[in-house]
Parts: C-alpha cells; structure tokens; sequence
C-alpha cells in the first residue's frame, strides 16, 4: 500500500498533505482542543498538549505497523498545519479502509478540507490501489455530510447511538465510496 519510511507528499492546489513530525505538536493541539471542530467527534477535544505528543506517537505506531496513515494538511501559502486526513482500519486483503479528517473551525468553509481529500481519494484509489473508503459522520454534522456527498460518498446505513462521548449519546452515519464511482467522478 504504502512502501518506504515516511508517507507519501500529496499536492493539491492550496495544500499539502505531507507526514507529522516534533514541530506539529502545536499544531495538532490546536486542532484537536478547537472545541468547534470536535463537537462531532468521537472524543471530546483535547486539554493538554501532552494528549497532542501521545497523538503524534500513535500516528507514528499507526504508520510503522501500517494499520494508518495520518496526513497533516498544511497550507502551500504559509506552511500552517490547518488539520488531518487519516486513513485507518486498512484492510489490505479487502481493499478497503476507513477516512478521517479534521479541519480547525477558523478554515472552515473555505475549501480546504474538499481540496484535500480530492487528493488523498486519487492516492487511495490510485496508488495504494484501494477498492472501497467509508466514513462514519456524526449525521447532525451537515457540512461534513454535504462535504462527502459531494465528493461521492453515500449514505449506507445509520448506526444509532454509536458513540458515547462526554455522557453525550451521538449516531453514526455510515457512508462508503468505491474506487469505480470515484473514477466515474473524475473523468
């Protein structure tokens, strides 16, 4: 899927998609603890900077046993780590994985996170040579869910009160992409 030590640098119009290192920790934290940004999350935002060191090693574990992939999303104009995209729960033999993203709130609705995951679905489906993504979007979410029928996604299934998160019960949207519609998509 993905051969080397270090992931592969994406290019999208405005962004990056390049590997974290030591000097994202902020970064990260600032993602991460935006109370906006994780109100749809499965976790509630961080409060510590110490949570965005331990996340930054995870990725490091994902990586190393190939089991995730976590891209920070940097802005071309002035190198700002904006968010992640993240693919994990890969299966290779199946040809499939899950997506993340995370976009801090004050980029929201710019275009970013649409740019981005262009990028990264033309890897996934090209190069790493998936066959199928699927995304789990809390449905009260709209923008990330007009985000993904945009890109192709469709809703699958809903999964009630999947999460618990802070005493807070939420849902789950499922939603899946297949490699053929994404290449329908973009001819």
């Amino acid at each position: 899927m993905i051969d080397g030590d270090s992931l592969p640098v994406l290019d999208a119009p405005r962004l990056r998609l390049r590997g974290l290192a030591e000097d994202d920790v902020d970064g990260l934290f600032a993602v991460f603890s935006d109370e906006a940004m994780m109100r749809y999350w499965s976790s509630p935002p961080m409060k510590e900077r110490g949570e965005a060191e331990a996340l930054l090693q995870k990725i490091r574990r994902g990586f190393a046993d190939r089991t995730s992939f976590q891209w920070g999303v940097e802005r071309k104009a002035d190198r700002r780590l904006l968010g992640t995209c993240t693919l994990f729960h890969i299966h290779a033999g199946n040809r499939r994985a899950e997506l993340g993203y995370a976009l801090a709130s004050a980029h929201w609705k710019q275009g970013y996170m649409g740019e981005a995951l262009a990028a990264l679905l033309d890897h996934a489906f090209g190069p790493m040579g998936l066959r199928r993504l699927e995304a789990d979007i809390d449905p009260r979410n709209a923008n990330s869910m007009r985000m993904a029928a945009r890109l192709g996604f469709r809703q699958e299934g809903l999964l009630r009160e999947r999460w618990d998160v802070a005493g807070e019960i939420q849902d789950s949207a499922f939603l899946g992409l297949l490699a053929r519609e994404w290449q329908e998509k973009r001819a």
